[in-house]
């Protein structure tokens, strides 16, 4: 990871509601949910939501698609994991350490809906 794409990701979970949203899309796994259950679970009003996941999508931290009149939000464990890679590369002084850590959800569930 590029360290221009470090800092816009952390620059996009620097904000209390994107944090939320992207720890639920984390959770939800690889089936993601909906913008109608993020918005319930979260107590968020759906405009606001939409400027979050913008600023998700922008940082490559979340994706959407269309699954009938519902758009279905996932994280992007991908640039999670290389977030995680760029932050911890340089730790320990150039000691061996424990490998960074890395998330690798355990298998597809079905998507969430509202």
């Amino acid at each position: 990871m590029e360290k221009t794409d470090a800092v816009a990701a952390l620059a996009a979970l620097a904000q209390d509601n994107r944090l939320d949203v992207f720890r639920l899309l984390v959770q939800a796994g690889p089936g993601g949910m909906t913008a109608g259950a993020i918005a319930q679970a979260l107590d968020l009003p759906p405009n606001t939501l939409t400027f979050h996941f913008d600023r998700l999508r922008l940082a490559g931290l979340a994706t959407v698609r269309r699954d009938g009149r519902s758009k279905i939000y996932t994280a992007q464990f991908e640039t999670m994991n290389a977030l995680l890679g760029f932050l911890t590369e340089n730790c320990c002084g150039g000691a061996p350490c424990a490998p960074a850590p890395t998330c690798k959800p355990a298998r597809k569930r079905a998507s969430v809906t509202a």
